[in-house]
């Protein structure tokens, strides 16, 4: 029987950054899955740019959206803000609880957020 887990949550780049996105999630569209989890807003509100995922996927797959999120993570500053990519998702693992994802500082900082997103689950 599969094990699934629930990943959902946002990006938050400049244009140039969000081309680079783009770029990186479009490359898994031939081989991965869950590639339709990826939902770029067609305008954009004000100056930054915003990226969703969401998918319900068995648990073996959720290591391929991290890896993407890694590399995501690691674009570099575009313009003179010195803004990197950063972002929240929140995990929901079938049976290992709940984790949550931060997008920050070139890296994915992966976190036990307690009791904070039980709600999720029920």
């Amino acid at each position: 029987m599969a094990v699934y887990a629930t990943v959902r949550g946002w990006l938050e780049c400049d244009s140039v950054q969000l081309a680079r996105i783009a770029e990186i999630t479009d490359a898994e569209n031939g081989d991965f899955l869950y590639a339709g989890g990826w939902t770029f807003p067609e305008r954009r509100c004000m100056w930054t740019s915003l990226v969703f995922f969401g998918a319900d996927m068995r648990q073996e797959n959720v290591g391929a959206v991290l890896d993407r999120l890694r590399a995501i993570a690691r674009i570099p500053v575009s313009d003179e803000d010195d803004d990197r990519v950063r972002g929240l998702f929140v995990v929901s693992h079938e049976t290992g609880g709940t984790q949550e994802w931060r997008v920050h500082g070139g890296d994915v900082a992966i976190l036990d957020p307690g009791e904070r997103y039980r709600y999720l689950e029920e």
